[in-house]
């Protein structure tokens, strides 16, 4: 397997970028083949520009279609297209930064923008002309693990925390960016309590985190459900029978047993496809 290592964190000697290497190290020792993306010391603007897509004046106002029409021509900006090789090449994403704001940094949200544009990431469809997004796409096939880095208490991100379920947090990562996009997201890894006082937790989360990264490759990612299951109707709503009564983001993950999953099959007439066409 073949790993990309991506931090975001302006301090070289801060423990999130202690755990990156912790985490290259023991893919390496794992047997997996390692390539790292560390976005500040790369000096990686995270800023949308209509220079990345060269000259593309004539798709209009539309960020998504610049982009596309750059891609298609191989015209992106080349850190763009260097940071796209590194993710073609990789089995298995691996994020690691600290929860700012209950999300990720700036700098990473700016790679992904920049990064995961139309056709590339999204944008795509089968050969029926039916849109491959939510569980399938540019980056089917891949996995995906954030590794977050967070100051308050473990129990404050659990179901009934305070800050809020963890995976409810990052459903816009999870389910928005990588489900989306075809990639399988793995359970986020926290980190927790590093602002308490005399947090001294580090060879213990070292430990738990080699001990998760050597699992990876058995690990069962998170089962959202997919478009081409045919949960969900035409208006992109879950149908009345799946999970009748239920909401919440919970709803979107699939659970064993339930009746009315994948009876219907795909919609054909959604074939609209747009991550940031505005």
């Amino acid at each position: 397997m073949h790993a990309l290592v991506v931090t975001a964190h302006p301090n070289p000697r801060s423990l999130t970028a202690e755990l990156s290497r912790v985490a290259g190290s023991a893919l390496a020792a794992s047997g997996h083949t390692v390539e790292t993306s560390d976005l500040y010391a790369m000096g990686w603007d995270p800023a949308v520009r209509l220079e990345d897509y060269g000259d593309t004046a004539d798709a209009g106002e539309s960020v998504s279609l610049r982009s596309r029409q750059a891609y298609d021509a191989g015209a992106l900006a080349p850190e763009i297209l260097a940071e796209q090789e590194k993710v073609r090449r990789a089995d298995l994403l691996v994020l690691l930064f600290p929860m700012w704001w209950h999300g990720m940094p700036a700098m990473l949200k700016g790679w992904f923008d920049r990064v995961y544009v139309n056709g590339f990431a999204f944008g795509l469809q089968d050969e029926s002309g039916l849109p491959r997004k939510y569980g399938d796409g540019g980056l089917a096939g891949r996995r995906a693990l954030a590794v977050v880095v967070a100051g308050d208490r473990g129990t404050s991100f659990a179901p009934r925390g305070l800050n809020g379920d963890l995976e409810e947090l990052f459903f816009p990562f999870l389910h928005g960016t990588a489900w989306y996009a075809g990639m399988q997201p793995l359970r986020p890894h926290l980190v927790s309590g590093v602002d308490r006082p005399g947090w001294d937790r580090f060879d213990e989360e070292v430990t738990r985190l080699r001990e998760r990264i050597a699992g990876l490759t058995a690990e069962e990612p998170i089962r959202y459900r997919a478009l081409a299951d045919g949960d969900y109707g035409r208006d992109r709503e879950l149908r009345a029978d799946v999970l009748p009564g239920e909401r919440g983001l919970r709803i979107h993950e699939h659970h064993v047993g339930e009746q009315g999953f994948g009876e219907q099959g795909r919609d054909e007439h959604c074939v609209d496809d747009h991550r940031f066409a505005f």
